[in-house]
């Protein structure tokens, strides 16, 4: 398979896995309503930010959907679209070395995609996929790319997305009026879901013979190739005879011909003097929606005139951010790629259109999907990308004066902390257990570990048992987990303490700061001991 080669990318193509994990840190005063809701805003570095999300959330999500930087190479904008902000450049040095200080934009911008898709492959859950909205300037580059992270067999559809509904004023060449979405899946285990009728296609069933079977579609019975068996004379109403026309055959064979005359499933006009029948597809007996197609016209998913009103509509007026996705393409993602409980990530936040989408989503259909956010600038995170999700989640005031009610939910807001281990390889003094349970279970398991699991608030307060993966149990022994507050009790494995740790029928893998058990026994007991470099100490 052809792969894509840039300056720079030998330095970046294992860098996800030297990103170090950090520990996020609640902002109580930037969360809204319900924390618990599991909706999340993170800011921060969406590198750093990925990473210190995997241990709670690896495997774990339905739907992606990324708006990253078109690199245009207008630098103008709020939202930096060039790859060229000082955040990005300072990671450039860090990571490629002196080259990355004359690579041009576009070496510049695969070197930051590829480790961030890396990082968002392993989000997906087993029947997951990605959406990634580009245009003309990467979408080759993009496909190439992609098509190496996620394995061209995981490719699912280009979509073509109007994204402007007039022309501009371009005044030269061709306008542009579009952007792209590309479709990737993390398995062959991704069905799209079917998108539901809209009033227009449903107005394309009528019933204008009054079937007691309710309003139908007319579909030729006609092919456009001739297959002898299917050629053959169909009598009309009056008695008469007709043959397909000539090169072409009956869809349906003389059998099934004959069933759909009995069951007054062919239509010859009103009059019954139609040369040719059509077939009744009767609403009442297809599909519960449509498939998924790669043309979405700006009637279908929104337009940026759209997305800019939409912007304005919940800032009164304001133009909070110049280049908003309209939330209408964000819930056509989650129609055909998210069930009513999912995990949505989003880590190119900028106006938190994926959040609205979800909320409106979630108020049409009833569903509890969850959105997790990432925005890298400080002020965009703060005063527009959380400050609309507030406003859409409560309630505000439109340009219009008009009060618009709240869609409901909330969101925790949090930012990057210290990195889970200090600069000699020890657990950070900060680290918690349900910090390290979460990472604990995903270097063993590859997986995120469920909040409910990671906590000691949960009904076993003492159990270092974190959960059983293919049939192995993992146990994590940190800071008085048994409620042994000696130094070494609660860390380190002892005889004792075997007799206190949940019992498991199969292999066991227990991480710790020591072991005092013999490593015959602990392999006749099916135990495996990892362990793990922090220093001995207990919960305060």
């Amino acid at each position: 398979m052809p792969t894509l080669n840039w300056i720079g990318k030998d330095a970046v193509v294992k860098h996800h896995k030297d990103v170090p994990f950090r520990l996020l840190e609640p902002v109580s005063a930037l969360s809204v309503g319900d924390v618990d809701s599991g909706n999340l805003i993170v800011q921060g570095d969406n590198l750093l930010a990925l990473k210190a999300l995997l241990p709670r959330y690896a495997g774990q999500v339905k739907c992606i959907y990324i708006d990253p930087p078109y690199n245009t190479g207008n630098e103008g904008w709020v939202y930096n679209d060039n790859v060229n902000s000082p955040e990005i450049r300072r990671w450039l040095g860090e990571v490629v070395g002196k080259e990355g200080e004359t690579l041009d934009r576009h070496d510049r911008w695969l070197c930051m995609m590829y480790p961030r898709l890396m990082l968002l492959k392993q989000f997906l859950r087993e029947d997951g996929a990605i959406f990634v909205s580009i245009d003309d300037n990467e979408v080759a580059n993009l496909r190439l790319l992609m098509d190496e992270v996620f394995g061209a067999s995981n490719f699912v559809a280009h979509i073509v997305q109007q994204a402007k509904d007039t022309p501009g004023n371009n005044t030269g060449g061709i306008a542009a009026t579009h952007d792209h979405l590309l479709v990737f899946s993390r398995t062959a285990r991704f069905v799209p879901s079917l998108l539901p009728r809209d009033a227009k296609q449903l107005a394309t069933y009528k019933n204008p013979d009054a079937d007691p079977r309710g309003p139908w579609l007319g579909a030729p019975l006609t092919r456009g190739e001739f297959r002898e068996r299917d050629y053959f004379p169909l009598m009309t109403p009056r008695g008469g005879q007709v043959f397909p026309p000539k090169g072409t055959c009956w869809r349906r064979p003389k059998d099934v011909l004959d069933r759909l005359v009995a069951e007054n499933r062919l239509w010859w006009g009103k009059d019954g003097s139609a040369s040719f029948p059509m077939e009744k597809k009767f609403l009442s007996e297809v599909k519960e929606g449509v498939v998924p197609q790669t043309w979405w016209s700006y009637e279908f998913s929104g337009s940026t005139r759209n997305a800019n009103a939409e912007m304005k509509d919940v800032f009164a007026g304001e133009r909070a951010f110049d280049t908003p996705k309209p939330s209408r393409l964000v819930q056509r993602i989650l129609q055909i790629a998210s069930d009513k409980d999912s995990l949505v990530l989003d880590s190119f936040a900028g106006s938190g259109t994926t959040a609205h989408a979800v909320l409106k989503q979630n108020a049409e259909d009833g569903g509890n999907r969850r959105f997790i956010l990432v925005e890298m600038d400080e002020g965009i995170a703060r005063n527009v990308t959380a400050e609309r999700v507030k406003r859409v989640a409560q309630g505000y005031t439109n340009a219009k004066g008009e009060a618009v009610p709240g869609l409901g939910s909330g969101f925790q807001f949090c930012t990057l902390g210290k990195p889970l281990f200090d600069a000699r390889g020890h657990i950070s003094n900060e680290v918690r257990f349900a910090e390290l349970a979460r990472f604990v279970w995903f270097m063993e398991t590859g997986m995120g570990l469920p909040a409910t699991r990671a906590s000691r608030k949960a009904a076993d307060t003492t159990s270092p048992l974190l959960g059983v993966h293919e049939g192995r149990a993992v146990y994590l022994l940190y800071n008085g987990i048994l409620k042994d507050r000696s130094i070494d009790g609660g860390n380190v494995l002892t005889t004792p303490l075997l007799e206190h740790l949940p019992a498991h029928e199969g292999p066991r893998v227990v991480y710790g700061a020591r072991c005092a058990i013999g490593a015959e026994r602990l392999r006749a007991l099916g135990i495996v001991f990892k362990q793990l470099p922090y220093h001995l100490r207990v919960a305060p």
